[in-house]
């Protein structure tokens, strides 16, 4: 059955972009989550205005996790390889990563139950690193699969991790944190400048036009980084797109400027870093001109842009091996079986719609501004 409709190979590209939708979904979607609470205590001066942005994100934080679930869910089921490779080559990065994203539910349940005010400071300063530690990790994570990770694969296909945690810590890699927290921070501040009365939406109009200036020039930076001196990977040999998942029988190459090859070759790529770039400055200017909704449309084409370039940029690598680059692992030789990836897809095209219409139909009926006349007439809440 699976043959009578895709191959192997297409199977593997399919699940390449359901991989990137879900890492789109999750940057759009809680990205604003996060992006808010990297800035929380700075848009919120008094207990009633943060109380005003943490109602404003309440209906739908949670819902919006369903994106990273999902993320891993697809990771461990489609790329077996990658996920256990990822978990062994970045478990502290991942540790770290896992307790800041715990903060904030914890956070959530915990900041009302008491009116102390220092009770309330310590819960703002949790959801505020809850909000962008995260931001920050996710771009270092990303930004090392362009440096490649120091790893390897013993004779049983057992990853062998040979790096430590500041070992990802590359000057490269850091400015892809920025890239990561900055574009995030536009986004919440975008959602918060469209959600949230004044004055608190005056600050994020102010924050949010602040993080797509240092969006700008650091994706620039990392452009001009990536197509000058930095080492792309190149696969050399001819590779069985629809063969059996074994990392260790291809060659790769590392030549400066190699990860603009997918963008040479199809030029048709190049709009996705257009699409970041004209949308961090459309929504530079439209944050500028007091127009939230607006502005907040504006981020979203900025973290679609940049992940799809990322991902175009990268293609076919899923994680490159900077110790063993013959053994990085790629598209066409980390998967599962044809049989897995049908039957997952099968799932993903019945649940994934779902999740759509749920996400759409939640934002439709909390639609509105969270004002402090609101929380004045709610004091109990948070």
């Amino acid at each position: 059955m699976s043959s009578a409709l895709f191959d192997y190979a297409t199977l593997r590209v399919i699940w390449w972009l359901i991989i990137g939708v879900l890492l789109m979904g999750f940057a759009i979607t809680d990205g604003f989550d996060l992006g808010l609470g990297a800035s929380f205590t700075y848009l919120g001066r008094t207990d009633a205005e943060r109380r005003a942005l943490l109602s404003s994100v309440e209906p739908v934080w949670e819902g919006n996790q369903v994106w990273f679930v999902l993320g891993g869910g697809a990771a461990f089921a489609a790329w077996p390889l990658l996920y256990a490779t990822s978990f062994s080559g970045l478990y502290l990065a991942m540790f770290l990563l896992l307790v800041s994203l715990i903060l904030r539910p914890v956070g959530f349940a915990f900041r009302g139950k008491l009116t102390d005010v220092r009770w309330r400071a310590i819960w703002d300063a949790a959801l505020t690193l809850g909000g962008g530690v995260p931001a920050l990790l996710f771009g270092v994570a990303f930004a090392n699969l362009f440096l490649g990770v120091p790893f390897h694969f013993d004779g049983m296909q057992r990853p062998v991790v040979t790096g430590g945690f500041f070992s990802l810590l590359h000057p490269f890699a850091l400015l892809g944190g920025i890239i990561s927290l900055s574009m995030l921070v536009l986004h919440g501040n975008a959602y918060a400048a469209m959600k949230v009365g004044e004055p608190m939406a005056a600050r994020a109009r102010a924050v949010g036009r602040g993080a797509s200036a240092i969006f700008l020039v650091a994706f620039l930076a990392a452009g001009a980084w990536v197509s000058s001196t930095l080492g792309g990977y190149q696969v050399t040999s001819v590779m069985d797109h629809a063969g059996p998942s074994n990392p260790m029988q291809k060659t790769v190459a590392i030549v400066a400027g190699a990860w603009l090859n997918n963008f040479h070759a199809w030029p048709w790529m190049w709009a996705a870093p257009v699409c970041a770039i004209l949308g961090a400055v459309a929504a530079h200017t439209l944050l500028h001109l007091r127009r939230g909704s607006a502005a907040f449309v504006a981020s979203v084409l900025v973290q679609a842009g940049t992940i799809l370039t990322g991902g175009f940029a990268l293609f076919p690598f899923l994680m490159p091996s900077s110790t063993f680059p013959n053994q990085s692992l790629t598209v066409w030789d980390a998967s599962s079986s044809a049989k897995t990836l049908w039957i997952m897809l099968g799932a993903v095209s019945v649940f994934l719609p779902i999740i759509l219409a749920y996400t759409s139909w939640v934002f439709r009926v909390v639609r509105g501004r969270v004002t402090l006349e609101n929380m004045h007439e709610h004091e109990g809440g948070y």
